[in-house]
């Protein structure tokens, strides 16, 4: 993650997003390959995999061998996400120091995914904070803030709402707002960080989550920048997609983050040259779905801009 105040961190989620949708198991060895070939890029900061029942995402079920390996790379800030108390703490008991709780604004979707309404999730974010240990690096991620597959547009108020309950509970937690169906537009996306923002002044840190599913990730991601926010998930080839929201494609793709943030003269901390073989490796895993249109364009060469 870039320290540059000017420049902003890419929070790389392909290893978690992008692989709990494959069907065939990725073997340990090959995802650590992608691993330190992610961090070489420079991504610093990489949600590793998800501490979840291993019968409802199988591909996840080796996240503590994962976890346990990211000691060879000091430098890396290995991020897990958790939806619950008890997988909270399960993260916790494995060494994870730096845990992403998400939780659903839709009760739809919450239901759908934990088998339980958000405030009761919300409760169990606040027993969670109590029992990690001190200097735990904490995110929360409110997942269909925009959208949700089965209710449609979500109201800003109920995203409000409910970081009513949640800001409180710890505010200097990383508070990531996620479009998880991609059905977001910009002015969406421009709206609801100037309402979260202008609302509780004091969170420190403001994160958003983008799906390309309608073509609108990127232009999604710039209207968050444009409104101040400095911290982007991103996966590798656009792998990705919910399992739990039907339809949703991959994350935006980070190749295609880095190049548009690099045209514009925003510091990445990101080497391109570096990050596109790992994304055309990503992009031919078996069973998976990539997206992104960067480094198909890069393979074109000069040539895809001469005159016609």
């Amino acid at each position: 993650m870039t320290t540059n105040p000017d420049g902003v961190a890419v929070v790389e989620v392909g290893p978690r997003d992008g692989y709990q949708g494959i069907g065939p198991f990725i073997p340990t060895e090959t995802k650590l390959s992608f691993l330190e070939r992610l961090h070489a890029a420079g991504l610093t900061r990489i949600e590793i995999g998800s501490f979840v029942s291993a019968s409802a995402l199988p591909q996840m079920r080796d996240t503590p061998a994962l976890l346990a390996a990211c000691g060879r790379w000091p430098a890396l800030r290995p991020q897990v996400l958790v939806p619950s108390e008890r997988r909270g703490r399960d993260a916790a008991a494995a060494g994870a120091r730096e845990i992403a709780y998400v939780l659903s604004v839709s009760e739809s979707h919450n239901r759908n995914n934990v088998r339980r309404a958000p405030a009761e999730s919300a409760a169990e974010y606040a027993r969670l904070l109590a029992a990690l240990p001190a200097g735990t690096f904490v995110r929360l991620n409110l997942a269909t803030a925009f959208d949700c597959p089965f209710e449609g547009r979500i109201g800003e108020a109920r995203v409000l709402a409910l970081l009513e309950s949640l800001v409180p509970m710890r505010p200097e937690a990383e508070i990531c707002l996620c479009d998880t169906t991609g059905r977001a537009d910009p002015a969406h996306v421009a709206a609801l960080f100037a309402a979260a923002q202008a609302r509780f002044p004091e969170a420190r840190s403001w994160a958003f989550h983008a799906h390309d599913t309608y073509g609108l990730g990127l232009a999604n991601v710039h209207a968050a920048y444009r409104g101040g926010v400095r911290v982007f998930d991103a996966s590798f080839a656009g792998l990705g997609g919910c399992p739990f929201a039907p339809g949703a494609t991959g994350n935006v793709a980070t190749e295609d983050v880095a190049w548009m943030f690099a045209r514009m003269g925003v510091p990445t901390g990101l080497d391109l040259d570096a990050l596109i073989p790992v994304a055309r490796d990503g992009a031919a895993i078996p069973g998976g779905l990539p997206g992104g249109r960067v480094r198909d364009a890069l393979a074109a060469g000069p040539q895809a801009c001469a005159a016609p």
